[in-house]
Parts: structure tokens; sequence; C-alpha cells
């Protein structure tokens, strides 16, 4: 086996020979770096909703503008190619494909044939390609970039085509890191953690794609903080899989900063790694790499709107906030890079106040410590026992967890009750304890078809303004590193888009039932 020393020389040793064998017409001229950050869910009212909080809670002056608020360039409209509200998977192949598709697609066309994305365009172009988010590594957004399935449920094929299995490609990975959670998904159904597997799986078939990247394409593997920390940009281990979660990473109100990395973290360590590595020069002291692609997506802004969760839409924002200023500040001394910024959907239809009162309260989001996920995965056991649901509830779960002291017994009915049904159900009885306190109503918990913010900084970033349809954002990305993601296209003729457990219908055999979030 290559010690970590030589399999680095051997590595970087590939990167030059990609970058200088990249054919002429796609080689881009010159350096430059494109972050593509998306905030998952989060529209205006959202930033709204933080902002007010911010300025309060802080005594900020009422011209205090957050870092998107600085940034704001347009706006994003959002409909698919099948309805005026997107979802997930449309919103991001209309990003990374740049063209309109159905609700559900993962990087194929409207008639289910893969489309070439970006990420892919700029890796054949010798670029260097990364993925962060804190949602699975194999969830809609981040699939989009890096896989082709017919149905966004799909994730044991999108975690093949995320490691390159099987790939027509190229003879190396197409994402040379990737940062977030879902390791299930690269666990064979029988997991083998004694041999180094992440310790759960989702699979349903006996693939170990954990081992796979390891031996096939010599991936750094990473699953614990430890090892996130241990990181340094200068021992050149690309490519690199950083799972820390086997689901979803934690929401940022729960995370324990000793078992997870933030999104800024992630971020900050990403693009550390990634210019180290495109920086790497020929024996002419030219760059092996144009530069690299990187998609960062602050996931849980939405799933935080689909639990009509404020505390943890908004702390899930912040966090999001810290990451662009990391990414800002990485562009203030590399000016060759651009960051363009925006969502796929708004989520929760999130309203700031409600009739009959102009007033909301953001202190009341201030005592809240877990999301109604957290909460809610404590009580909903206890449904059996009343007695014991009830103590948990008016002891621990109103006045330790979300603050409230003066519950009422309409409160106290609604999360007891609550617990008793699904785990929606539950989500949204405590979140909306916290919402009414606060005078912030929701209309959905799924999404809305409204726009979003458009936000950009750095180089080329003056010309992007105005209104613009979803799939312009993705031919931005496209011209800004001058790669054509079309012409991928016609190398994706004979890849597996249908996973082995779904009908007609797309719906998962197995689980009977079909998602779209």
């Amino acid at each position: 086996m290559l010690t970590q020393s030589v399999y680095s020389l051997a590595l970087y040793s590939l990167i030059c020979s990609r970058a200088a064998h990249a054919a002429p017409s796609a080689k881009p001229a010159k350096h430059r770096n494109l972050i593509f950050m998306v905030s998952d869910g989060f529209g205006i009212a959202g930033e709204t909703m933080a902002r007010g909080y911010v300025q309060t809670t802080n005594n900020y002056p009422l011209e205090w503008s957050s870092i998107l608020d600085e940034l704001l360039v347009g706006t994003s409209r959002t409909r698919s190619s099948d309805s005026l509200i997107t979802d997930s998977a449309a919103g991001a192949t209309a990003f990374s494909c740049a063209q309109k598709t159905y609700n559900g697609a993962i990087g194929v066309s409207h008639d289910r044939k893969p489309c070439g994305t970006v990420l892919e365009a700029a890796k054949q172009a010798g670029y260097l390609t990364g993925l962060v988010s804190t949602a699975r590594i194999t969830h809609a957004t981040p699939g989009s970039f890096a896989a082709h399935v017919v149905h966004r449920d799909m994730e044991d094929l999108i975690a093949q085509h995320m490691i390159s299995y099987n790939s027509s490609l190229t003879p190396a990975p197409t994402v040379d890191l990737m940062f977030g959670g879902g390791s299930c998904f690269f666990a064979p159904e029988t997991p083998n953690p004694a041999a180094g597997n992440p310790k759960t799986s989702c699979r349903s078939d006996q693939l170990d794609l954990w081992q796979f990247a390891q031996t096939k394409y010599r991936y750094s593997t990473i699953s614990t903080r430890k090892q996130f920390d241990d990181l340094n940009a200068a021992d050149k281990k690309l490519p690199m899989l950083g799972l820390f979660t086997d689901s979803h990473m934690a929401y940022e109100i729960d995370r324990d900063p000793a078992e997870e990395p933030s999104l800024t973290e992630m971020t900050q360590k990403a693009l550390d790694m990634l210019h180290t590595a495109s920086t790497v020069t020929h024996g002419n002291g030219t760059a092996c790499a144009p530069g690299f692609f990187i998609m960062i997506e602050g996931a849980r802004i939405d799933m935080a709107a689909h639990d009509n969760d404020p505390a943890s839409h908004l702390h899930d924002i912040i966090e999001y906030w810290n990451a662009v200023a990391a990414v800002r500040k990485f562009i203030d001394t590399h000016p060759d890079t651009l960051m363009i910024g925006t969502s796929d959907h708004e989520t929760g239809g999130l309203t700031i106040g409600y009739d009959p009162e102009y007033v909301w309260y953001p202190n009341v989001l201030t005592p809240v410590k877990n999301s109604a996920e957290v909460i809610c995965s404590q009580i909903r056991p206890l449904s059996k026992d009343h007695k014991k649901l009830l103590i948990a509830v008016t002891t621990k779960v109103l006045p330790k967890q979300l603050g409230i002291t003066n519950a009422t017994h309409e409160e106290i009915n609604n999360i007891v009750d609550g617990a008793g049904g699904s785990a929606k159900a539950c989500k949204h009885a405590v979140g909306h304890v916290v919402s009414d306190r606060a005078r912030l109503g929701w209309t959905t918990g799924g999404h809305t078809g409204v726009d979003v913010g458009l936000y950009a900084y750095g180089a080329g970033s003056s010309t992007i303004r105005g209104n613009k349809d979803n799939t312009y954002v993705g031919q931005l990305l496209a011209d800004f590193l001058d790669v054509k993601p079309e012409s991928i296209t016609p190398l994706l003729a004979n890849q597996k888009t249908v996973q082995k457990g779904f009908d007609e219908n797309l719906v998962d055999v197995k689980a009977g039932k079909s998602s779209s979030v």
C-alpha cells in the first residue's frame, strides 16, 4: 500500500497531469475560484427575522445590516418545470445543469436523461471541486451537482455517483472534497465497523462505498471531530471524504462542538484545502489547476422551516451568515474568486407578525435551548404513558428547553397532544408554541413559490443585478468558470439513473413512500 507521503506526491502529479491534458477549448485561460452558496429554504422573511433578532438582542442601531444585506444584488425565481413551487432537487438541478426539470429530479432533465453539471464540467477542465453541506451529502442539493438519478430518494445510487463508482467521466474522482453528514449511505447493509466503516447503514445492498473510496481513488476518509481538527491544508490529503454523522448534521442550536464541526468551520477548512491544492505548480512554475469550484449548503435552515421551528431556523441562518463572512474574508485575500449565493426556494411561508397585533417579540427565541426535532425525539416515546409525558412537558420541555415558565393549559395540551401524533405533528406543536409567543406565523410545513434573495461578492460580481430565473444563476456559474456543462451530457448517456427497488412511479417499494422536501 502507498504511504500517505508517496500517495500525496502521486495525487498531485495526477492533478498537474489532468490540468495539462485538459482540452484547449475547455481549459480556462486564467486562475479563478468560484464559491456557490445555497441557503436551502431561506426566504426574505427569514432574513428579516434574523436581522430583527440580532438588532434587538444586541441593541444594534436601526441601520445595522447583516452580511447578506450588504451583498444583496437581486432576487431569484424558483419554479420547476412541472410546478410553480419547486422542491430542492429541481431547484439544485437548475443551478447545476442550468435547466428546468421536474420536482424530485437529481441531475437529470425533464425527460429523465442525465444532464452535465457545472461541477463535472469544472473537473473536466482541470479545476478542483468540492461539496459542503450540513445535510446528508447524498441529499438533494449536493447530490444534484455530482449525481444523476430520476428521483431524489435513490440515495444508495446517489452515493455511488458521488464517489464516481463505475463512472465514465474521469480517471480520477469527480468530487475532490466532501464535508457533511450521511455516512450511512456509504456503508454496506451489514456494517463492518471493525474494518473502519461507518457504524450505521442506510443502504439496501452490500456495497461498501467507504472502502471503495479508500481503495479505488485513495480518498482520505474522516468521521470524527478530532480527525477534522487534525486536518492541515499543507498535508495534501485530497481527495477527501469527511462525513461526521450517520444522517443529517445537527441543527446549530443542538450541535455539540466537541462532536461536529460547524458549517463555518467546514467552509474554512474546505477553502484552505482546495486553495492549497489548486496552487501546486508544475516544474515551470505554472499552477497545476486553474482554480476550484465549491458548493456550500446551509441545509438545515430548510428543515427547521419545515418543522415551523423558529429558534432552530434562526440559529442556522446566523451560522450561515458566519459561513458567508468566512467566504468574504477568503475573497478579500484572493481577488480572483467570486461568490454567488441564493436559495433554492423558501420554506414555511414565514410571516413576521400576524393579525390583529402589529408586533413581534424576538426575545422569546433567546431562551430556547433545543430544536423541536430533539425535543420530540425525547417525548414521543413517552406518549403511551400520559403521566410521564405530562411531567416531561411541564418540568423539562417548557421551562428548560423552551424557556417558558408560565405556560398555559392550552400550550401544555398542544404539546402533549402533538407528542401522541406523528413526528411532524409533534414538531409543529412545539414550534407553534414558541412562534405564537413571538408572534411569528407559518402558512405551511412545505415550500412556497416566492422569489428568494440573490447575493454576490468578488470577481465579476458587479455585473450581477436584478430579478433572475434560477437557471440564469446556473449559467452564471458556468460562464464564470468558462466551462460548458452541456459538453458533459453525451458522456453520461450510459449512466445508471434508476435505483433497484423503486417501482414505475418512482416509489421506494421497501419504504412504501416517496418524499419531496
